[in-house]
């Protein structure tokens, strides 16, 4: 079991030393034994007055985390279990109203039981009132980080934890809907743990302990300095040209042309990922979204590698679409894909619904959006990330409605066809901006790398 830090020790470890200040706590008088005269309800509370040192489950104030300003809701886990009832609710509540009275960011620091069963269903409807502010605090273009502690189970999970837009956890921390003692006793435990949750989507990245301030500062600072406009879609230049649409497919398929690493490691000074759809799915291998600083400012990416694009990854790129927009941070998209993943699996994934969700987020978006084509376009797959009217390419690329192989075959053309229907799609980099289906042809990064 991993340690279990108190709320002031999780603070002491996150917040810059001395930048700590805790908001007032709101403490409604209360019947005895609690709304529900739960016997012996008092008692409890006092002896987890006594152990912790605290007045309820929650710790909540303003610091500085790495030199970013924000406001902490820390669990205390001694304290019945980090459960929520009413008084708690009453300090998430005034938190949350304090950071959209100063633009402040939001950390829940969360480890906690659920909600208090000796409160009942007041102490479950808290679970609203949390929502209702994490959604009015999104609402008002605010980010939310959610470090998960252990435990991280029941309503806590399901919202500030889950409900957050960037969620980290802390290693074997036990993370789930359904706590320890209510599963079913065949249910395998490695399901509920932090590394089991980003591998399905769920969370997006497991930090050390003596991490996490740097980690939580990085993006706390890139999620609260946007960049002015759009990106720049790297440098303009006078490129060397393909001469034929086959050759075209050809530069775009070698293995010695720079892939999305090496693209978003020339741009960016440093980066952090956004990891999973958030509906049970990872794409590692096939998109790489995320945050970076560029100029001191902060870009969104959302990344082809050169793969098959399955469901999950559009469904990753289409949630770093909506929260760069709704943060105010222009976005830059790479295309490099054959295509969509086409396989059985996929169908079942729902590959086209994310496909959908990807066009619609990007072709709804309020902040700028560019796109740079560095490899192969193929068809709606690569399009559905291409940002209409602010789209690019470099000399290694071609964009095409079909692969030439497969455009050949379906006309019914010889192998030996190929080439010359290639020429004939006209998916050379000079073709699309005569085509006017791209901005322009731009160099390729100085040091590329695979």
């Amino acid at each position: 079991m991993p340690e279990r830090l108190s709320a002031r020790q999780v603070l002491a470890l996150v917040t810059d030393e001395g930048t700590f200040a805790e908001l007032p706590g709101l403490i409604r008088k209360s019947r005895t034994d609690g709304p529900l005269g739960w016997e012996g309800y008092d008692a409890s509370r006092d002896r987890a007055a006594e152990r912790t040192g605290e007045e309820e489950s929650v710790v909540c104030g303003t610091a500085h985390v790495a030199g970013t300003r924000a406001v902490l809701i820390a669990f205390e886990f001694g304290y019945l279990g980090g459960s929520l009832g009413e008084r708690t609710g009453d300090r998430i509540e005034a938190a949350y109203h304090h950071a959209r009275a100063h633009r402040l960011p939001v950390v829940p620091l969360v480890a906690t039981g659920g909600s208090r069963m000796q409160e009942g269903m007041l102490a479950l409807t808290q679970l609203q009132r949390v929502a209702r502010e994490s959604a009015l605090t999104r609402e008002a273009g605010l980010p939310q980080i959610a470090v998960l502690r252990d435990p991280t189970t029941g309503g806590g999970w399901a919202t500030l934890g889950a409900g957050a837009d960037v969620i980290l956890a802390l290693p074997g921390v036990q993370v789930g809907f359904a706590g320890s003692r209510v599963r079913p006793p065949d249910a395998d435990p490695a399901a509920y743990t932090a590394q089991a949750q980003v591998a399905v989507g769920s969370a997006d990245a497991v930090v050390r302990p003596r991490e996490l301030r740097e980690t939580l500062g990085r993006w706390l600072r890139l999620l609260t300095t946007p960049a002015p406009g759009a990106p720049a879609p790297y440098a303009l230049g006078a490129p060397d040209l393909p001469a034929t649409g086959w050759e075209a497919v050809r530069r775009a398929r070698s293995p010695e042309r720079p892939r999305a690493h090496a693209y978003l490691d020339a741009y960016f000074t440093h980066r952090v990922a956004l990891s999973g759809d958030r509906c049970g799915g990872t794409d590692p291998d096939g998109m790489l979204c995320g945050f970076g600083e560029r100029d001191g400012r902060t870009v969104a990416y959302a990344a082809q590698t050169g793969a098959a694009t399955r469901p999950a990854g559009y469904r990753t790129a289409a949630r770093l679409i909506r929260l760069a927009d709704r943060l105010d941070i222009p976005v830059l998209t790479l295309v490099d894909t054959p295509g969509a993943a086409n396989d059985a699996e996929a169908e079942r994934q729902g590959a086209g619904a994310a496909i959908a969700e990807l066009f619609g987020e990007v072709a709804s978006a309020r902040v700028p959006v560019t796109t740079l084509v560095i490899g192969e376009g193929g068809s709606g797959g690569a399009l559905a990330l291409a940002a209409p009217g602010n789209t690019w390419a470099t000399p290694d690329s071609y964009f095409s409605v079909i692969a030439p192989e497969l455009a050949a075959a379906i006309l019914k053309r010889p192998p030996e066809e190929v080439e010359a229907t290639a020429d004939q799609l006209r998916i050379r980099p000079q073709d699309l901006v005569e085509l006017g289906v791209v901005r322009g042809i731009v160099d390729t990064p100085d040091h590329p790398g695979s």
